[in-house]
């Protein structure tokens, strides 16, 4: 898990099923214990992880503003694209929770993309079209290890290569935003899982804004 290059980019075709395809947990071992259970997994108390065999997610339609309540005089996060930079794909959010506001409009609590890591926010459930995953990663630093669940259980285990120490992988719970198809002379060819994380020590890197990806 590495910074992105800006330069080399080349959107190309997606992998099977639509992004965000996976839900990404990075940590340590000591901070596996640490990892929320309020989205899509919990810690056993053996260390283990727990993840939940599918995902709820948001495709948005159009542009939304994500809030940071779920009505419309609260203050204004950010503004989701509905399309992503690279590829131009649909933007998907994770979505981890739901409320009815006060004038009985549909609001989705989702998690959101960018700075600060695992941020949330809330956008109207209008304009957007329901879908899930069954896909999930997780990420141990330490051990330099991707594991790869299917509706919950583990099905392949890759090895990683992670930030050095001046540049650490960060630990939290993230999404893949886009997958970009790299050519062959790329590293990590053939393709790269672009995430919702961000370096806490590079906020720009070679043109890009220090996003972090699974190549």
């Amino acid at each position: 898990m590495r910074p992105l290059r800006k330069r080399g980019w080349r959107a190309g075709p997606l992998s099977t099923t639509p992004t965000p395809t996976l839900f990404l947990i990075a940590a340590g071992v000591a901070a596996l214990a640490a990892i929320s259970t309020g989205t899509a997994t919990a810690a056993r108390h053996d260390g283990g992880t727990v993840v939940s065999p599918r995902l709820a997610l948001a495709v948005l339609l159009g542009p939304h503003a994500a809030m940071s309540a779920p009505t419309l005089r609260s203050d204004r996060l950010q503004l989701v694209s509905a399309r992503r930079p690279i590829t131009d794909e649909r933007t998907v959010l994770p979505v981890i929770g739901h409320r009815s506001g006060n004038d009985g409009s549909a609001w989705l609590h989702v998690v959101l993309p960018g700075r600060p890591n695992g941020h949330t926010g809330w956008i109207k459930q209008r304009g957007t079209s329901r879908s899930t995953t069954v896909w999930h990663l997780v990420v141990d630093t330490a051990t330099r290890r991707v594991t790869v669940y299917r509706e919950g259980r583990a099905v392949r285990v890759f090895k990683a290569v992670v930030g050095k120490p001046a540049t650490p992988t960060p630990h939290g719970e993230f999404f893949v935003e886009e997958v970009i198809q790299l050519s062959a002379a790329d590293p990590g060819a053939p393709y790269a899982l672009a995430l919702s994380a961000r370096s806490n020590v590079l906020q720009e890197f070679e043109g890009g804004p220090g996003q972090i990806a699974l190549h």
